[in-house]
C-alpha cells in the first residue's frame, strides 16, 4: 500500500489550486463534493484505485482529504468550502483571527507563520496520527504575494526541521510579467531561498506561460487563473497517477522524484503537459486522436511546458512522463529513440527517459467520439535558470535602489538590516551556477570524490583491529 501524502494548501492561490485539484482527484475516484460515493462500492469487487494516499475514509465510507488549509484571509478558503460542502476537516483550517491578509509582503506572512508555527504543526501532527505509512507533503502555495510566500516559507523550514524524514515537495507558482505587486521580486527570492534550502523537490510553474496555454487549451477567449488552475491541477493529479492508481512501479513521491534529482540542489523541475481533453479541464477546445508517439514527442515541445523556456540549448539532466488512455508499448520505444536523438543531455546522464503508463480512471466519463492519449511530463533541466535569472535581475533592480524597503522594516528577519535579501539573493545565485556547473562533463566528479573519502574515512574509523574485515 502507497504511503499517506499530506496536502497543504498556503494563501489564496494555493487554495484556489487546491480546489481544482480535490475536485479532479474527486472526479477520478468516484467521490462526490461532500465525500460520499457517487457510486456505492461493491464489497464482492475491489476497487482498482487506491484512495488512501490522499483521502481518510470513515465508517460510514465517506472520504475526507488529508488537506490543511492556511490563509490570511477567509475568501479563497470560504470559496473552497462552499464549493464541498463538509467535505474538508474543519479542524485543519485556519484563517487569521483579523481577517486583513498579508498585504502581499513576504515579511508579514512569514511573521504570521512564526507566531502561528506551534498552532499549525500540532494540526500537521493531528493528521499525520491518522495515518499508518506516512509518506510526505505537498504544499501549494504562490512565491509572490504575501502569504503563500512568507507563511509557506516560514512553513517549509519549519516542515523539514520537525520531520527530516518525510518527503517534501512543492507546487510553486512564479508571478507573470504584468503583475502589479511591486515588491513581488524580494517575496519571490525569499522564499526561493526556503526552497532551495528546505523541499525535496520544486516543481515550478510561471503564470506567463499558464496564461499563454490557455489561450489554446479553452475555447473562452476571455481567460483568467480560473483557467491557469485547471491547468495545474491536471499536472499535479498526472504526477500522482501512478499513486492512486499503483502498479509495481512509481508507487510513491519519493520512487517518482528520484528519477529527476541527481543531486540535493538540482530540485527544480519543470511540467509539461498535452493534450488537455475534458478529462482535465471543461470547456477546453475539442483534440483529434492521437497515439502515445504523438503524445511523447509533443512534451518536449516548448509550447506545452507550462514554465516559459528562454533557452535554445537546454540541457537535460532526467526526464520522467507519464502517458494515460489507450498506449501502444510499440509507439512508446519509437518515441523514446527519437527523443533520444533530438534531446540534449548532460555527459554525465544515462540519456534515459523514464516512461510511466498510467491508468484511466474508470469513474471519468467514457470517451466516445475518439481515443485520447494524454501526457505528463517531468523534467530537471538547465532551461529553469532563464527564469530564475530573470527574478535576480527584477530583484537587483529595485534592491539596489533601496526601493519599496519599507515594506519590510518591521518584520523579525530584518531588524538587524538587510542581510536576509542578501543571502537570499546569494542562494539563489547558487542554485543558478549548480545548473550552469550541472552541464559541464565532470560536475559529479568532486561528489564521487567526496563520497570516496568520506567512505574511506568512516572505514578507517571502524577497522578499530586493522584486519580490513568490517
Amino acid at each position: 500500500m502507497a504511503g499517506e501524502i499530506i496536502t497543504i494548501q498556503v494563501g489564496q492561490c494555493g487554495n484556489q489550486v487546491g480546489k481544482h485539484f480535490w475536485s479532479q482527484l474527486c472526479r477520478e475516484h468516484g467521490i462526490d463534493v461532500d465525500g460520499q460515493n457517487r457510486i456505492p462500492d461493491d464489497p464482492n469487487t475491489p476497487r482498482s484505485d487506491d484512495t488512501n494516499p490522499f483521502f481518510k475514509q470513515n465508517d460510514r465510507n465517506r472520504y475526507t482529504p488529508r488537506a490543511i488549509m492556511l490563509d490570511l484571509e477567509p475568501s479563497a478558503v470560504q470559496d473552497v468550502q462552499n464549493s464541498f460542502p463538509d467535505f474538508f476537516d474543519n479542524r485543519n483550517v485556519w484563517v487569521s483571527p483579523e481577517e486583513s491578509g498579508a498585504g502581499n509582503s513576504w515579511s508579514k506572512g512569514y511573521d504570521y507563520g512564526f507566531a502561528q508555527q506551534e498552532k499549525f504543526l500540532n494540526m500537521i501532527d493531528k493528521e499525520i496520527d491518522a495515518t499508518e505509512n506516512f509518506e510526505g507533503f505537498q504544499l501549494i502555495h504562490s512565491v509572490a504575494g504575501g502569504t503563500g510566500s512568507g507563511l509557506g516559507s516560514n512553513l517549509l523550514e519549519a516542515i523539514s526541521d520537525r520531520y527530516p524524514k518525510n518527503f517534501l515537495a512543492s507546487y510553486s507558482v512564479f508571478p507573470s510579467d504584468e503583475s502589479e505587486v511591486v515588491i513581488q521580486p524580494y517575496n519571490t527570492i525569499l522564499t526561493m531561498r526556503r526552497l532551495a534550502e528546505n523541499s525535496d523537490a520544486s516543481i515550478v510553474f510561471d503564470n506567463n506561460a499558464l496564461l499563454n496555454l490557455t489561450t489554446r487549451v479553452f475555447r473562452d477567449p476571455y481567460t483568467s487563473y480560473l483557467h491557469t488552475n485547471q491547468l495545474i491541477s491536471a499536472a499535479m493529479s498526472s504526477i500522482t497517477n501512478s499513486i492512486r492508481f499503483p502498479s509495481y512501479m512509481y508507487n510513491s513521491l519519493p520512487s517518482i522524484f528520484s528519477t529527476l534529482v541527481p543531486t540535493p540542489e538540482l530540485h527544480f523541475l519543470t511540467a509539461g503537459f498535452t493534450p488537455f481533453t475534458s478529462d482535465y479541464v471543461s470547456g477546453g477546445k475539442e483534440f483529434k486522436s492521437n497515439t502515445a508517439y504523438d503524445v511523447l514527442l509533443d512534451l518536449f515541445d516548448d509550447s506545452n511546458l507550462l514554465v516559459t523556456r528562454q533557452s535554445d540549448g537546454t540541457v537535460y539532466f532526467n526526464t520522467y512522463c507519464t502517458l494515460v488512455g489507450q498506449v501502444e508499448q510499440s509507439d512508446v520505444l519509437k518515441a523514446i529513440s527519437k527523443a533520444q536523438q533530438r534531446l540534449n543531455f548532460a555527459p554525465w546522464s544515462s540519456s534515459s527517459l523514464h516512461v510511466n503508463i498510467g491508468r484511466r480512471s474508470p469513474y471519468l466519463p467514457p470517451q466516445t467520439k475518439h481515443t485520447y492519449v494524454s501526457g505528463l511530463m517531468l523534467s530537471n533541466t538547465s532551461a529553469i535558470t532563464s527564469l530564475f535569472r530573470g527574478t535576480c535581475k527584477m530583484f537587483d533592480k529595485i534592491f539596489s535602489k533601496g526601493a519599496f524597503l519599507n515594506t519590510f522594516k518591521d518584520g523579525r528577519m530584518f531588524q538587524n538590516g538587510w542581510d536576509e535579501f542578501t543571502e537570499s539573493r546569494e542562494a539563489v545565485q547558487n542554485v543558478v551556477e549548480e545548473y550552469s556547473a550541472a552541464e559541464q562533463e565532470n560536475y559529479l566528479d568532486d561528489i564521487i570524490l567526496e563520497d570516496e573519502n568520506m567512505v574511506g574515512n568512516q572505514s578507517a574509523q571502524l577497522d578499530a583491529d586493522g584486519d580490513d574485515i568490517i
